[in-house]
């Protein structure tokens, strides 16, 4: 069953598992359940995302029951009307606050504006040997991404060399290796921690939010963050 943390006549989150993605993809073959059937057949209605979350990030996922709501939401997501807040662990000390403001390309190569902003809360060095250093550095960060382009907070923490642990494709691979191998952490420390939106039927200021999950609580835990 998956953990419903909102619900109205219009509209329904979820906090999506880590892994699980939102609907069918072709480049991802491998997948058997989807977020947006098995919330479909929880509450027997029709749904459809409002935007989009990558599989290994978890957390506030937004459905619409109909068309209208759905249009309405897609449209604050694209103007930037709505405010996210993220959680993620970083490779190193970053920095206690940054704007980061980094354009990005799309797949076609087109140029967009990005910008986050984000907030360190915890910083931390534990006795994981990885390379050449005896111990190691990470950060718990509070991230807000301004813009919604693709992979925006993977690409911009990557930018500023404080890589999200777990991002294969942007992240470091020494860290990704040893997490996998040597604490079978299959995951990304990348979890959507609220919403804050103007509900586009009522009207009324909204903020969902959803707990961190099993995976990012025990990586946590490794690292003595406190939340």
């Amino acid at each position: 069953m998956l953990e419903i943390v909102y619900q109205d006549d219009y509209l329904i989150a979820i906090n999506k598992p880590h892994g699980l993605l939102v609907h069918r993809s072709k480049i991802a073959d491998d997948a058997k359940e989807f977020a947006l059937q098995l919330l479909r057949d929880q509450v027997g209605r029709h749904v459809n995302p409002t935007h989009r979350l990558d599989r290994k990030t978890g957390g506030v996922l937004l459905f619409a029951f109909d068309k209208e709501t759905e249009i309405a939401m897609q449209k604050q997501f694209q103007e930037s009307l709505v405010d996210k807040n993220y959680l993620a662990i970083v490779r190193g000390y970053a920095p206690l606050e940054m704007e980061i403001d980094y354009p990005l390309a799309k797949e076609n190569g087109t140029i967009q504006e990005a910008q986050t902003s984000f907030v360190t809360l915890q910083q931390s060095e534990i006795p994981l040997e990885i390379g050449k250093h005896p111990t190691s550095r990470y950060s718990l960060v509070k991230a807000n991404p301004k813009t919604g382009r693709m992979h925006q907070l993977r690409k911009h923490f990557a930018h500023i060399f404080h890589p999200i642990i777990g991002d294969r494709p942007h992240g470091c691979n020494k860290q990704n290796r040893y997490f996998k191998e040597h604490l079978q952490m299959n995951t990304m420390m990348l979890h959507a921690l609220n919403l804050t939106f103007e509900h586009p039927i009522t009207k009324q200021q909204i903020t969902i939010s959803a707990d961190i999950q099993d995976e990012f609580k025990r990586m946590m835990d490794l690292m003595n963050f406190k939340l």
